[in-house]
């Protein structure tokens, strides 16, 4: 396939990547231990934790695993946010030779049944703060081991017994719970610690991740990631970052502000992976929501890599106290998860100094396929180039290639695509070419520079009169209204027109009426487009992630 796009690539930035640097995610952990030793991995509520802490606590757990009877392949659950275990256990299970199953701690009992009995994972380190919700499906599920995690556990004795007392009895963070046969997560790290890990054998095939994708097309799925996918996914966002990273100073290592959760796999890579290449820092943000503690939070550090999706930038930049934080050594703002609006990307800009390089991908893809230069400031409005190593080509319903500025489905081929989805050959055929594209189930038009635009989800278009409106398009618009927060549009049925746009918004400004609103639309949308309803809502349902979830609000519409 022609890579047209590589001569808009920028200075320093190669055609490919070779992910047979490392034999396996394992042999990338170990050349971190030892290179950047004393230098800290994690840091969480004030307190640090160093590369050779992380090797020691690490091997501790993949040696209890191991003592347990956990080998090759066995499927090991997470249900944790951003805490300091969640590293160690990541390190831990890929170490004995595990496989890492990401679990969502806001996931409801039946969510969390599905994904266990699914995944087959026979073991659970969970936070007690969801302890409850493992309780009601603890008996119907393969999961016989479970180890229980407290939010001061490693934050040092006396912080550690702080934090839990205010966790449990101040904020009553914990509901109350039975798990008789748990093991709590001191006595796996003191025990594990007196333990000799066996180190296993693991390949690029050998699956490394189940990442369960969210389930926006129906029953969620296990995307499965093998060594060499993720391998593959951190050495080209390295690559593609490097106009960026190479305006650290020397001796200087990244701060990466870690406020997306780990078990998404957005952070997963570029958070987790790449600091542990570069011998970088993250911080650990357990919960972004709670804007002005995490701003307070920012307020003591000097950080230079922020990933985040539009709705976080957004919250951060209405926050007066954010506006006042240093900005300095800021080289690298990532924006994934959903698009970037160019009213927050300006905003962004102004604030902070630094652009928003918005990038694009899928759990499916280990996750980043495409993202916008870094040596620019210049707002795009697309997805940006497909990344080191990695193939885009816009498909036709047929699964034909179409040429350069045909709207078709964005397909996806590279080292970073998953092997298919756990257990479900049927599923993944349905995505994956006879030549190895996936396809990504998203709306998409390339231009003759490379650069490709989402049109939107094919699910999510709404079909007015035989007009296509995608409502991407049309949140742009309205975001970019200064009495706007956030909005979401969907389709509703019209007895006229097949369907209508129904527009849901947060006020930013009070004062802000229908009348004004319908007005601006008309204004910079075409007639079909326009919303025939306007809601005004509190807030918008999202995603833990901080997505708005569209068919929440399209599924309400059906209920009433």
């Amino acid at each position: 396939m022609d890579r047209f796009w590589l001569k808009n690539y920028p200075k320093g930035v190669p055609a490919d990547i070779d992910y047979n640097q490392y034999k396996s995610l394992v042999e990338l952990l170990e050349e971190a231990f030892r290179k950047h030793g004393s230098l800290p991995a994690y840091e969480f509520m004030g307190a640090e934790m160093t590369y050779r802490q992380l090797d020691q606590y690490s091997a501790a757990v993949a040696a209890w695993l191991q003592s347990r009877g956990f080998g090759k392949g066995k499927r090991v659950a997470i249900m944790m946010p951003n805490v300091m275990q969640y590293p160690v256990v990541l390190a831990g299970v890929l170490r004995a030779g595990c496989t890492v199953v990401n679990v969502n701690p806001l996931y409801t009992p039946r969510e969390l049944e599905h994904q266990l009995k699914d995944s087959g994972s026979e073991a659970i380190f969970i936070l007690e703060n969801f302890a409850s919700v493992f309780q009601q499906v603890a008996d119907k599920v393969p999961t016989k081991v479970a180890v229980i995690c407290a939010m001061g556990d490693m934050l040092g004795f006396l912080k550690g017994l702080l934090v839990n007392f205010v966790v449990r009895n101040v904020k009553k963070m914990v509901p109350e719970f039975s798990l008789p046969s748990a093991v709590r997560w001191n006595e796996v790290v003191a025990d594990g610690m007196k333990m000799n890990l066996k180190p296993v054998e693991v390949g690029h095939e050998d699956v490394a991740f189940l990442q369960y994708t969210g389930g926006t097309t129906g029953v969620s799925k296990g995307a499965t990631l093998t060594h060499r996918n993720i391998i593959a996914n951190m050495l080209q966002s390295e690559a593609w970052y490097q106009p960026a990273l190479s305006k650290l100073k020397p001796g200087e290592y990244p701060l990466t502000v870690t406020a997306l959760p780990l078990y998404h796999i957005f952070a997963l890579t570029v958070c987790a992976m790449m600091s542990m290449r570069i011998g970088g820092k993250c911080l650990l943000i357990a919960n972004p929501r709670d804007i002005p503690g995490f701003v307070k939070e920012l307020s003591k550090h000097t950080f230079h890599v922020f990933p985040a999706v539009n709705t976080l930038f957004n919250g951060l930049l209405n926050n007066e106290e954010f506006k006042k934080l240093n900005f300095s050594r800021l080289i690298l703002s990532a924006g994934g998860g959903m698009a970037v609006q160019q009213a927050v990307a300006e905003r962004w800009l102004k604030v902070t100094g630094c652009p928003i390089a918005e990038g694009y991908g899928l759990s499916e893809t280990s996750p980043v396929a495409t993202a916008n230069r870094t040596d620019t400031d210049k707002f795009t409005g697309t997805i940006g180039l497909p990344v080191p190593s990695t193939e885009i080509a816009i498909l036709d319903d047929n699964g034909s290639k179409l040429p350069v500025g045909q709207v078709g489905e964005i397909a996806i081929r590279g080292p970073q695509v998953m092997a298919g989805y756990w257990n479900r050959p049927d599923e993944t055929a349905k995505v994956m070419t006879a030549d190895g594209f996936f396809r990504s189930g998203d709306v998409g038009v390339m231009d003759q520079e490379g650069y490709t635009k989402i049109v939107d989800r094919k699910k999510d278009m709404i079909l007015v009169s035989g007009f296509n409106v995608y409502p991407n398009e049309v949140e742009g618009v309205v975001a970019s209204h200064p009495g706007v927060l956030e909005c979401a549009v969907v389709g509703v049925p019209d007895d006229n027109s097949g369907e209508a746009v129904k527009l849901f918004v947060v006020k930013k400004d009070a004062a802000l009426t229908e009348k004004e609103l319908m007005e601006f639309c008309k204004e910079h949308l075409t007639g079909y487009k326009k919303p025939k309803y306007i809601e005004f809502r509190a807030d918008l349902p999202k995603t833990n992630v901080g997505k708005i979830l569209r068919r929440e609000l399209r599924d309400e519409k059906k209920a009433a």
